[in-house]
């Protein structure tokens, strides 16, 4: 058919359609789409509409009065609007609707094979020419794409949209380049000053679903976008998304499980997106969505990726980072000690990593700057004051974070020593033996005079700590009158220790290069080893716990308390540690020169 005869058919089936409105002629087919009935009649229909042409002339009913409709995409008003567009009645297509009017037209096979310029060819026209050049439009297509699928992912009207905004995006931003410079990625990660600057169309991406978001950062990160200027959008998106958890205080949880299900899809795909780049996002950002993970109970390995982040970060933390409230609603401790001493332990494996491989080519060791260390040792003094009064906090869980933060981080015991009194005073209830143990992560020979004072005449303290402070208050006393220097209120410094985090530079020989770093790794592996015990023995006694025999009741008995060997065998692996480095006692404690340590069963005697 040439094209003027099927432009004089177009005119004269306009012609038709404006006749048969004018003299309002008896509908002879009834249309039932989604549930609405519409009146009209066959010839407008046939003539533009393929799928209808096919359900007549396939019909075995020879006048064919009802056509069932029950599956169009967007329902009674998109099919309106078709038939509008069938008989010739003029609307407007716009942003809005023109998602529903190009789903229809497919769903109706309103294609060129049956009219010139049918809906199909006015759509496209109007979605390549108008809505996909801009973003506004892009958007309002996707979101109208939402309840318009499968048929919107057949025509490619999301993947469209998709690219449109990714187009634009790294068109206007300041961080999409080209793959050449991709290198400079990495100075990000020494570099947590740099605060990209949010573009103007950050916020209009909020109001996309999920999945949807997903498509878009994916497409702009392989048209070019920089990875750590992602930082920006993902935290407006999740401050969006995630509104109105109620993440402080116990309780029971105040959201519906469909919505908690939603806001936990969002939480494990923002994390998914979040940049590999260190210092991409803040600490309080990360802490923030750990707090949601906990609370919406995602899967741990998203859980456990945001504590590695943040133990990577750990030195720019505040206190408020740190204290993430435990959400167990079963009267457990208030804040989640784990999760913290694992952050704390991620943080440690990152700083050994990263010395490791600042050994020079002789196997030398060059240690950092002590200021990022002194800042994590100072906020876990902290963070153990803070968690200290609550009367849930057993024994084991405070003595286990303690004893992981590293000594070379703790100039003085004061933080330390502030943190056990608070929690003598707050559990009065304590054995000797238990009061024991939680002062032994104390070296009572680095407290300062002031510090030594209170303890002295602090009844909260066992004896024999009471007595190791009094003995080195009396050496204190003893080196000042000898002349060593030392004004009243200094403390005597211990030994300077070639440690792991020296504030100086120092190179010492290939034995005690190796012994040392054999030394740390050993201390770290235990560390480790103790919390894979923990998390051992409280598996077995949910296992046990789960267990309504008799039987059960007795493994969950002897499960509170550690088997014999194992005791032991750490017990023997603490104590053969510190003769790994001749320098150091097992306390981390360097003997002064000239000055034999005295034996242990009489380390706290006065004479």
């Amino acid at each position: 058919m040439s094209t003027n005869r099927k432009e004089l058919l177009s005119t004269a089936m306009k012609r038709t359609n404006e006749w048969i409105s004018s003299q309002e002629i008896p509908s002879d087919v009834r249309v039932h789409a989604a549930g609405t009935s519409f009146s009209l009649h066959k010839f407008p229909l046939v003539s533009k509409c393929g799928y209808i042409r096919k359900l007549v002339s396939e019909s075995s009913e020879a006048d064919l009065s009802t056509i069932e409709l029950p599956d169009v995409p967007g329902g009674a008003e998109a099919f309106e609007l078709a038939a509008k567009f069938c008989y010739g009645i003029n609307f407007e297509i716009g942003t809005e609707n023109i998602a529903l009017l190009r789903c229809v037209a497919e769903y109706l096979e309103m294609t060129e094979e049956y009219a010139v310029g049918n809906l199909v060819e006015r759509t496209e026209a109007y979605l390549n020419e108008v809505a996909l050049n801009s973003l506004a439009g892009a958007i309002s297509i996707l979101n109208s794409s939402e309840s318009l699928l499968p048929i919107a992912e057949e025509i490619k009207l999301v993947s469209r949209g998709v690219d449109t905004i990714a187009f634009i995006a790294c068109k206007d931003s300041h961080f999409a380049s080209n793959r050449a410079d991709s290198a400079m990625e990495g100075l990000i990660s020494s570099a947590s000053h740099l605060k990209p600057m949010v573009d103007w169309w950050v916020e209009d991406l909020t109001v996309l679903k999920i999945d949807v978001f997903h498509r878009v950062i994916t497409a702009m990160v392989s048209r070019g976008f920089k990875q750590y200027a992602l930082g920006p959008i993902l935290m407006l998106y999740a401050q969006k998304s995630l509104r109105g958890l109620e993440m402080f205080g116990k309780g029971r949880k105040r959201i519906e499980p469909r919505q908690e299900h939603e806001k936990r899809v969002v939480l494990e795909t923002i994390v998914s997106l979040l940049p590999r780049e260190k210092n991409a996002m803040s600490v309080s950002f990360l802490s923030m969505l750990l707090r949601a993970a906990i609370y919406l109970e995602t899967t741990v390995a998203c859980r456990l990726d945001l504590e590695r982040r943040m133990g990577q970060q750990l030195g720019q933390a505040v206190l408020d980072d740190i204290l993430i409230p435990s959400f167990s609603f079963t009267g457990d401790t208030m804040f989640d000690v784990d999760a913290v001493q694992r952050i704390l332990v991620n943080y440690l494996e990152n700083e050994m990593e990263s010395h490791h491989l600042g050994c020079n080519a002789e196997d030398y060791f060059v240690s950092p700057p002590q200021s990022d260390m002194d800042r994590v040792g100072k906020l876990m003094e902290n963070y153990l004051a803070e968690i200290a009064s609550d009367r849930n906090l057993p024994v084991s869980k405070f003595i286990s974070l303690a004893e992981t933060i590293p000594e070379q981080s703790r100039v003085t015991e004061d933080g330390m020593y502030r943190a056990i009194d608070i929690y003598l005073k707050a559990h009065p209830e304590l054995s000797d033996m238990e009061r024991k143990k939680v002062c032994s992560v104390m070296d009572c020979q680095k407290l300062s005079r002031e510090a030594c004072a209170h303890a002295a005449q602090n009844d909260r303290l066992p004896v024999q700590t009471v007595v190791q402070v009094l003995y080195y208050e009396q050496q204190r006393l003893r080196n000042a009158m000898n002349g060593n220097g030392l004004s009243g209120d200094e403390s005597p410094a211990p030994p300077r220790k070639v440690g792991l985090y020296g504030s100086d530079i120092h190179v010492v020989s290939d034995e005690l290069s190796s012994l040392k770093r054999e030394n740390q790794e050993l201390k770290f592996e235990l560390v480790k080893m103790k919390m894979r015990l923990k998390e051992m023995e409280k598996q077995s006694l949910d296992k046990s716990a789960s267990m309504g025999s008799p039987s059960g009741s007795t493994i969950a008995s002897s499960a509170n308390k550690p088997p014999l060997p194992r005791k032991s065998f750490i017990n023997s692996v603490s104590k053969r540690l510190g003769k790994l480095y001749p320098f150091l006692r097992s306390d981390g404690l360097g003997a002064p020169k000239g000055r034999t340590r005295p034996p242990k069963d009489r380390r706290h005697s006065i004479s």
